[in-house]
């Protein structure tokens, strides 16, 4: 029988996948007049590392990901020497549930913008970003075994999906986002 705390993960990770997934199709497919003011005013000069960010991260996530289904025993796990491996599924959460809002939320504000909008797009953004970042010192502060090839990968991708979530995303683009 399957722990209860993988099979919360493993639920985060598939509806939150096909969450964010699913409001990033449906949002293109349907304001596809609005996909070029995605990017607010971002200069040409600086899109080409969002691109690449974007790719690594997501290349990344499935390290990190696999290495947290694959390696960490959830009875067993010690984070930050307090918690237990639910603080994962917390973690995972403060990435999936805001992710799946910033494309539906974004274009709220390209059609209908408002200051409490854009409160919100900044929070999620945020989130995300915190999340991240907090995840990648979960994997330096536990007690996570880290002799694996698969724990220098996770590592290796949570760089880029930190630098994209956290900079890239909650800090740069929302100064360049017209509101």
């Amino acid at each position: 029988m399957m722990n209860r705390s993988i099979l919360i993960f493993i639920l985060i990770n598939i509806c939150g996948g096909v969450a964010v997934l699913g409001s990033y199709a449906y949002g293109l497919l349907t304001q596809a007049e609005l996909r070029g003011q995605l990017w607010g005013a971002i200069p040409d000069s600086i899109r080409p590392y969002y691109t690449v960010c974007m790719l690594l991260a997501t290349i990344g996530y499935f390290f990190f990901t696999g290495y947290i289904l694959l390696k960490v025993t959830p009875e067993t796990a010690r984070i930050f020497r307090h918690f237990d491996f639910n603080i994962l599924n917390l973690v995972y959460a403060g990435i999936m549930i805001p992710s799946a809002l910033w494309m539906p939320m974004t274009f709220s504000m390209l059609t209908d913008p408002s200051g409490l909008l854009w409160v919100g797009i900044r929070i999620v953004l945020f989130t995300v970003g915190v999340s991240s970042v907090t995840l990648l010192l979960i994997f330096f502060y536990s007690n996570f075994e880290r002799s694996s090839w698969l724990y220098a990968a996770g590592i290796a991708g949570l760089i880029p999906f930190c630098i994209q979530t956290m900079i890239l995303d909650a800090l740069i683009w929302p100064y360049y986002f017209p509101r």
